[in-house]
């Protein structure tokens, strides 16, 4: 079973090197956190397959790497300038502001508040006589009103000259829309096609918390998949597909997964239809994935106010028309979070028990690590050497531990999710060997607990394949 708590995950990660608190020896910041050893290993992991599947395979796609600040022309034009609020209301007792509508659900898990307006939210907790969670004060809330969760900044460095405002980016869909002229002239694509892109967003929000799931800056893959207008419903159910499929084969149970359709109140201001494929959290459903229908909206009107024609010409006819857009979007931090989720188990075992994280082995931070029986030295030269070996002909993930006792070191990999561990005993050296045991080493496998007497030549032609599979081959 996943994990039935956050604090049991949160526990892990810090303690395993997956989560760190941000700036945590000087009091911490906020919602921001620090992704560790195991962490980064993961997310990158997940990153890396993902832009596998849905570009590098795939010839109606082509990807970018766009700057993250932006003239700030960009976020008139997209309307997030106008329309990127949230609905906050501040304690006049303590002085603390919340999201309102955080406020009201937490407060009534049951009661739908999507697209409410500030004044509507007010009423809510007015007659609802919601208290501070901070202070425990009721009837001590301001007004709610909108806040916009654009990042501002300056550029200049030299104090008392010029300075110009720009905006951290709140969404990484912009750039691709910016640059599809650019990317249309030197690709030469043809409809349907997409615009991919990795990176980070910032958003200026006050957050409820659920450790990384929702914080001020994170990172999102998603592409712009531009279209003509008749074919949006046959792609957007396409595209719904693929979410769902990629999400079985990172390894999530579908009773966990659900797909939930955005009411008329809540769709953003550019989208025309939009569902989130969401995952039983222990904090609730979830969204993981997010899929939107946008209309030509964004190319329109950066064309408006650019002055540039954005335009699809086809090669065939010279029709000009405005592509429409789906939007796949993946929440790379939220997918983080919920793959461990998903992943944790605490099992019972015949005469013990243990933490384990059934990882993908294609995402495991850790793939194969490499244990010295011992730490005698005979032991430890001959499983560096092997682990010498592996590092340089395979591609995998690979530790060597000789810290505390065998059995100890199984628990610490099961705990971090590594799917085959290789022990180096006295018979690998010949010593107190079985006939034909020399030069042979264990291998005992992660989910299953089997271990598995191989030779090392062997050994070596199996980690190949395992590494030529996972690394390479899964789509």
């Amino acid at each position: 079973m996943p994990a039935s708590s956050l604090d049991q995950l949160v526990s892990l990660c810090k303690r395993r090197g997956f989560v760190f608190p941000g700036s945590e020896i000087y009091g911490g910041l906020a919602n921001t956190w620090d992704y560790g050893p195991l962490g980064v290993e993961l997310k990158n992991a997940l990153r890396d397959w993902w832009w596998e599947r849905f570009v590098r395979r795939r010839s109606d796609m082509v990807g970018i790497d766009a700057s993250i600040m932006m003239n700030p022309k960009v976020w008139e034009a997209s309307g997030h300038v106008a329309n990127f609020h949230d609905a906050m209301i501040d304690c006049k007792n303590c002085k603390v502001r919340f999201r309102a509508d955080h406020l009201i659900q937490d407060a009534c898990p049951d009661m739908n508040v999507e697209g409410q307006s500030p004044a509507a939210l007010t009423s809510i907790i007015q007659e609802k006589q919601i208290p501070c969670p901070r202070c425990g004060m009721k009837g001590t809330f301001t007004e709610a009103r909108k806040f916009n969760l654009l990042f501002r900044t300056d550029l200049g460095v030299v104090e008392g000259e010029e300075q110009h405002s720009v905006y951290l980016r709140g969404e990484i869909a912009q750039a691709m829309f910016v640059n599809f002229k650019s990317v249309l002239n030197t690709t030469r694509k043809r409809l349907p096609f997409g615009i991919a892109s990795v990176g980070k967003a910032f958003r200026n929000e006050i957050t409820p918390g659920n450790f990384v799931y929702r914080t001020l800056e994170f990172d999102l893959m998603e592409f712009e998949y531009f279209i003509r207008p008749k074919t949006w419903e046959q792609t957007f159910g396409y595209w719904l597909a693929e979410q769902k499929s990629w999400a079985a084969e990172i390894g999530f149970a579908p009773e966990r997964l659900r797909v939930r359709e955005h009411t008329k109140e809540e769709l953003a201001h550019y989208s025309k239809r939009t569902v989130d494929l969401e995952y039983r959290t222990p904090f609730g459903w979830k969204e993981m994935f997010g899929l939107a229908y946008r209309t030509d909206f964004d190319l329109k009107n950066h064309s408006k106010h650019s002055g540039e024609e954005l335009l699809y010409t086809d090669p065939d006819t010279n029709e000009k028309l405005t592509p429409h857009v789906i939007e796949p979007t993946f929440g790379l931090s939220r997918l983080t979070l919920m793959t461990l989720l998903e992943a944790y188990d605490e099992e019972k075992l015949e005469n013990d028990s243990r933490t384990v994280l059934h990882l993908h082995p294609r995402i495991a931070p850790i793939q194969v690590a490499i244990l010295p029986l011992s730490k005698k030295e005979n032991l430890v030269n001959k499983a560096q050497e092997l682990y010498k070996k592996l590092l340089h002909e395979t591609g995998l993930r690979l530790d060597f531990d000789v810290t505390g006792s065998i059995g100890k070191r199984y628990r610490r990999q099961d705990e971090i999710g590594t799917p085959q561990c290789i022990t180096v005993d006295f018979g690998t050296m010949g010593e107190d060997a079985k006939q034909g045991e020399k030069d042979t080493v264990t291998i005992r496998d992660r989910d299953t607990l089997k271990q598995e007497r191989m030779g090392i030549a062997a050994l070596l032609s199996k980690l190949s394949d395992y590494d030529h599979f996972f690394l390479r081959n899964c789509s």
